[in-house]
């Protein structure tokens, strides 16, 4: 068992590695075709941009990781957005605006988490199903219309700074620092890896899979909730069609970071490279002015890649 991990964890490191150096073959291609790619103040811009999908992801992570996959995290966002942005414009208070979102991201979240430990359905119907049921409901709620016009002290969490780092991006940081400890330094972390690798052998050595199961489902609507907070702060608005296509967004961070589809392996690190990697592809193709079209097609190409990569990864090891 001892030196399975260990082979895991070399695979893990490798993948990273890979990661990484695809993001940096990026960067320095980009400030050669562009000069304003390198400025500062463009890499602050990129930062800020992918806060909310990486905070997506990080969420992801934890389903993907158990062999799971969520795709309800876009559409949760976008009603949790519109909730808290009506619970600010009703009661003009900041902290209840945010726990709304929070919590009815979790409830959300809960429920996906309950319908496939519990109810037996396959992630990818009960969280397709719930993301028709939050866009539906998103815009049931604000027959289309957005939500907008926020106190400033709420604004500040989606447009302020701290010191010259802008507030989403250390909010981020502090996500993917807590995420990492959970993955790396508890029991908890542990059985996501596990239950991912061979669910029945973590089952029938009494781990209760449906509670983490649960959980994870759970961690990632919280996540998606805290992605609701930031966006909605950042436009000032809450719109019933934000984060629309984010999910693909976040699951293709996740997948080019280097975490399987099939579970039990990869990091919250490399789903960090993998969200920076997103951004700056799309950053690139702005700055040299491809059709928003085309940079749709592009994304795909890549996600693609990515996907054959862990195919052909799986294959060679027999999986």
């Amino acid at each position: 068992m001892k030196s399975l991990n260990n082979q895991k964890s070399t695979l893990n490191v490798l993948r990273g590695l890979g990661s990484v150096i695809g993001l940096v073959g990026l960067c320095v291609i980009l400030s050669i075709i562009t000069p304003t790619f390198y400025k500062g103040s463009n890499i602050l811009n990129i930062l800020r941009q992918v806060s909310d999908i990486s905070i997506l992801a990080a969420g992801e992570t934890f389903v993907i990781l158990t062999g799971g996959i969520d795709l309800s995290v876009g559409s949760v966002l976008g009603f949790c957005g519109v909730i808290l942005a009506s619970v600010l414009k009703t009661t003009g208070s900041t902290l209840m605006g945010i726990l709304v979102g929070l919590g009815l991201g979790s409830l959300l979240g809960f429920t996906n988490g309950m319908l496939v430990s519990k109810g037996g359905l396959p992630p990818f119907c009960a969280t397709l199903g719930m993301m028709a049921v939050a866009r539906g409901l998103a815009f049931v709620y604000t027959q289309g219309r957005p939500i907008s016009s926020f106190e400033k002290s709420f604004r500040f969490l989606g447009t302020g700074y701290l010191g010259f780092i802008p507030m989403p991006v250390i909010i981020a940081f502090l996500v993917y620092l807590l995420v990492f400890i959970i993955l790396k330094q508890t029991v908890f972390g542990r059985y996501v890896y596990s239950i991912g690798s061979n669910e029945t052998a973590t089952r029938l050595s009494g781990i209760k899979t449906d509670y983490y199961k649960t959980m994870v489902y759970t961690i990632s609507g919280f996540m998606a909730g805290l992605g609701a907070v930031i966006l909605t702060a950042r436009i000032n608005s809450g719109h019933p069609l934000a984060g629309q296509n984010y999910e693909l967004d976040a699951i293709a961070a996740v997948v080019i970071g280097g975490t399987s589809l099939s579970g039990g392996e990869g990091s919250i690190l490399g789903t960090l490279v993998g969200a920076l990697i997103m951004g700056v592809i799309r950053n690139g193709l702005n700055l040299i002015n491809v059709d928003p079209f085309w940079q749709q097609v592009v994304i795909g190409i890549v996600i693609i890649a990515a996907v054959l990569a862990d195919s052909r990864a799986k294959m060679g090891r027999g999986r």
